[in-house]
């Protein structure tokens, strides 16, 4: 973990304003369209069916964001908000806990809030935010899990009870959608590495050296190995009282299974698929939503933020070297995040993928921008200093003028769209 550097100061209530303001810029026309869009025509159905008894659906992802969606239509009713609001919260959720696990990983202050501004800005979180997918509820608990487990090596008089809110956290993830799957893995892996290198001898029982000294590795087993799949299994407890759930394929785990069969089922060709290649080149654009509707024409396009998207590549690599070469373990955290994430997406099994996917994966590579941007900061030049308010003018700009096609906002005219896909892929 990093060590405090020029007297930096914890931009807590800084996050706290940014996210509120977030969450602000993302509520405006929450409830445009109207009507259904993109995959929410396969979640909020599901979620309808769910509650009222009558069928299980979208059984090839697990329960939990979807017994989400069916709780908000119980609280708030069938319309818009209802559909809408969890996603909104898991989105300002995310911002906040990636940040403060930002902060708590490098305790420099310029980063994290550059990292919060860049997250922001950088398209696919505010989309996201505003339609109801299982993503953002599968990011949503990732980000927790990732802030818990930053907050457990840097206060371990504390660690016991953020190790357990990690477990919590990713098992959660997990039981939204098995994208998380890899990067659950994680802590556990971290804890043993680190514990293995700081105490070599009596490993199972030591409760001295790293990362959280008093925690041994049989109990951060438990916490970060056992509890998140009792978390997970739990969110299955429902179907157990579900006629025609997914328990009538066998039990626990014969239901996984075949959630593995129905995923790798899915082979139909989708004119938006897509590779990661072209998500790590922003060269492929999903259209949510183009048509006229609710009295005028709207659209909503998922692409990344076109600058910061393309800059976060060298801000990756930068992060491996300043891991390797110069023991920098936030960078190097970061770009092991990045590596895991994207590397999922390169050995799936998953025939059909899309540019979502990426989602995940573009939150760490924001992240090592901010790292790296703050690194250029610091070199105390004035080009370079220049260098990076420029760049963070241009992924708010660009933010701004993409603002329409991302919010469902009223265009113009009906051919619109040419004002934002500017490549072929994107149309």
């Amino acid at each position: 973990m990093n060590q405090p550097r020029f007297g930096a100061r914890d931009p807590l209530i800084i996050l706290i304003l940014l996210t509120l303001a977030f969450a602000g810029l993302c509520a405006i026309r929450l409830d445009f369209p109207a009507k259904l869009y993109f995959d929410e025509v396969h979640y909020i159905p599901a979620a309808r069916q769910m509650l009222a008894g009558t069928a299980w659906k979208n059984a090839e992802h697990p329960p939990l964001a979807k017994e989400i969606l069916v709780g908000l239509l119980a609280l708030f009713g069938d319309r818009p908000l209802a559909w809408r609001i969890g996603p909104l919260i898991a989105a300002s959720l995310t911002l906040f806990a990636f940040s403060r696990a930002l902060w708590l990983a490098s305790l420099r202050r310029a980063a994290t809030i550059m990292f919060a501004l860049l997250l922001a800005t950088g398209f696919i979180l505010f989309v996201q935010a505003r339609i109801a997918m299982l993503d953002m509820f599968m990011v949503g608990f990732v980000a927790l899990a990732t802030w818990q487990f930053a907050a457990a090596l840097r206060h371990p008089q504390r660690g016991r009870t953020h190790l357990v809110l990690t477990g919590i956290a990713m098992g959660a993830a997990l039981a939204c959608k098995w994208n998380a799957g890899p990067l659950v893995a994680l802590p556990g892996l971290t804890f043993l590495v680190w514990r293995g290198w700081t105490a070599r001898h009596r490993l199972l029982f030591a409760r001295e050296g790293g990362p959280v000294p008093g925690v041994s590795l049989i109990e951060a087993g438990v916490w970060l190995g056992l509890l998140p799949i009792a978390v997970y299994a739990a969110t299955f407890i429902p179907a157990l009282w579900f006629a025609g759930g997914p328990f009538t394929h066998g039990n626990l785990f014969e239901v996984q299974k075949w959630m593995v069969e129905l995923q790798e089922s899915v082979r139909k060709p989708h004119p938006y698929q897509s590779q990661w290649y072209q998500w790590v080149t922003d060269s492929r654009a999903i259209w949510y939503l183009y048509e006229k509707i609710d009295g005028a024409q709207r659209g909503v396009m998922l692409i990344g933020n076109p600058f910061t998207m393309l800059a976060g590549l060298p801000a990756v690599l930068w992060c491996a070297w300043a891991g390797f070469f110069r023991k920098r373990a936030d960078a190097l955290a970061v770009f092991a995040l990045y590596a895991v994430a994207i590397g999922t997406w390169i050995v799936a099994a998953k025939p059909i993928q899309f540019y979502y996917h990426y989602f995940l994966p573009s939150c760490f590579l924001l992240a090592a921008l901010a790292l790296a941007l703050d690194a250029l900061w610091n070199l105390r030049r004035r080009w370079a200093q220049g260098a990076v308010l420029l760049a963070m003018a241009a992924s708010i700009g660009l933010f701004a003028w993409f603002y329409p096609i991302l919010s469902a906002a009223p265009l113009h005219k009906k051919n619109a769209f040419t004002d934002y896909a500017w490549f072929k892929e994107w149309k």
